[in-house]
């Protein structure tokens, strides 16, 4: 008999059927199958921030956000990256918020970053969130600048932090 290699199981298979064929339409209805459309991802993506921050930060981001201050964005895929859907909530003072959730192997973690403009005007400083203490720890660090970063050379090129899109806010108003 005929050894089999690795090449052989993965080599192009030719459609034994017609592109109009009843399984050819039963193929793409699977498919499409648990693909949410990108206003779905957006909707998902507004529930999932709004829901973790009133239950991980209830005594914060709580209290002076609600459910409409969220933006939804659609899942990202170019070649050499890609994002989940993720929500941006705009805090005023040129600072965001914005949480995804961070697919693993063992299930989803949120993620929530505080995007804070730079001293110097030229960009931005994202920052991780892991808790509701660690939130009130930088906001008393950035209350004496009104909710900027001090620009700092030697942390790298805050310049490098810019905005992909618009994201709901007046961006340019810093």
């Amino acid at each position: 008999g005929r050894e089999l290699h690795m090449h052989d199981t993965l080599s192009a298979v030719t459609r034994p059927y017609a592109a109009d064929s009843p399984l050819a339409h039963l193929l793409d209805m699977a498919q499409a199958v648990g693909q949410p459309t990108e206003d779905e991802q957006r909707e998902d993506a507004v529930t999932a921030a709004a829901h973790y921050t009133h239950t991980a930060y209830p005594d914060t981001l709580g209290r002076v956000l609600d459910a409409t201050d969220w933006t939804g964005h659609p899942a990202l895929h170019t070649p050499g990256f890609g994002f989940e859907p993720g929500a941006t909530a705009w805090l005023d003072g040129g600072l965001w918020l914005h949480h995804t959730l961070r697919i693993g192997f063992d299930g989803a973690v949120d993620v929530l970053t505080l995007i804070v403009p730079c001293t110097c005007g030229y960009g931005y400083t994202d920052i991780v969130l892991d808790s509701e203490d660690m939130l009130i720890e930088i906001l008393a660090e950035l209350r004496p600048t009104h909710g900027k970063s001090v620009h700092d050379e030697s942390l790298g090129d805050c310049r490098s932090i810019r905005p992909v899109a618009p994201l709901g806010g007046p961006v340019a108003a810093l």
